[in-house]
């Protein structure tokens, strides 16, 4: 484990968005060929949340980016602004944004340059986020004729993503995000799902179950994590001593931390067996896996 540096607000001029992107670097000060993870943060979240994961994710040989989308709460968008509607499109947009300045957020890190692999990229993302990194790795929305997938990325972690729309939405879901209607047959690529077993939405007429349709209806090699107990932050994902937890659980948010690191090294280098290993003696969940990992 390394020391991690951390750099905000890195600003990249977004013409047309009627507000500039800001996003956070957070990198080990020691390390070389370090993979990039780009991550989406959930609805009204911004570039600081996420500590717990970020950190570990970083002081363990990851480079992370985090962008703060329209939807944050220090951005203040009002309901009826026309970006409003357009945002679940503006979040993927912005993400193709930083990986066309990659190397110039990189630039920032004094001696980190050199230290990259920018060839080795996942995309990460929780809730509202999940949905943005589905979008990258090739899900659709169901009539809107928009292929938002991005060859840069190889690898994602889906963290309480959203399932099947149509009659499996609740009716306020319905009327209000017309996006919620994901196809899934083109998330190809390999994808970690996270679900909780406690976690109950608003935005569906199903139980928890519903958070693991990304695995189940996606081809491709995928893994599934299921969590006992877990709720929508899967034990206080979002932040230190965040008052949104509802199932606060230090253990819970251990393993999230330690199982997505795993995936990601097996994903990025197939001979380390970070990610089998870290599914010996799990008590927190279980883990599933079909044509991958």
């Amino acid at each position: 484990m390394e020391q991690v540096i951390s750099v905000s607000p890195v600003v990249l001029p977004a013409p047309g968005r009627g507000l500039d992107l800001q996003v956070r670097i957070s990198a080990p000060i020691r390390g070389e060929q370090l993979p990039v993870i780009l991550f989406a943060h959930g609805y009204g979240n911004s570039l600081d949340g996420y500590a717990p994961l970020v950190n570990y994710w970083a002081a363990r040989g990851f480079v992370v980016i985090q962008p703060s989308f329209l939807d944050s709460k220090r951005i203040g968008l009002s309901p009826d602004d026309p970006r409003t509607p357009e945002i679940w499109k503006i979040r993927v947009a912005d993400m193709k944004l930083v990986l066309d300045h990659l190397q110039d957020i990189i630039n920032v890190v004094p001696g980190l340059p050199e230290r990259v692999d920018t060839s080795r990229i996942a995309a990460v993302g929780h809730s509202f986020g999940a949905q943005t990194t589905g979008m990258l790795l090739g899900m659709r929305v169901i009539g809107e004729e928009l292929d938002m997938s991005d060859s840069r990325i190889q690898v994602g972690i889906l963290l309480t993503a959203g399932g099947n729309g149509g009659k499996d939405l609740s009716a306020f879901a319905a009327a209000h995000y017309p996006f919620m209607n994901p196809d899934f047959s083109g998330m190809k690529k390999p994808v970690l799902v996270v679900a909780g077993d406690k976690d109950i939405s608003p935005l569906t007429v199903r139980g928890w179950d519903w958070f693991t349709d990304p695995y189940t209806m996606s081809p491709g090699p995928k893994s599934l994590l299921t969590l006992y107990g877990g709720e929508h932050l899967l034990g206080g994902i979002s932040g230190y001593l965040v008052t949104e937890t509802t199932d606060e659980n230090p253990e819970r948010v251990a393993a999230v931390q330690q199982l997505t690191w795993a995936y990601l090294r097996s994903a990025f280098y197939p001979e380390d067996t970070a990610w089998q290993d870290a599914g010996k003696g799990l008590t927190q969940g279980k883990i599933e896996n079909k044509g991958g990992l």
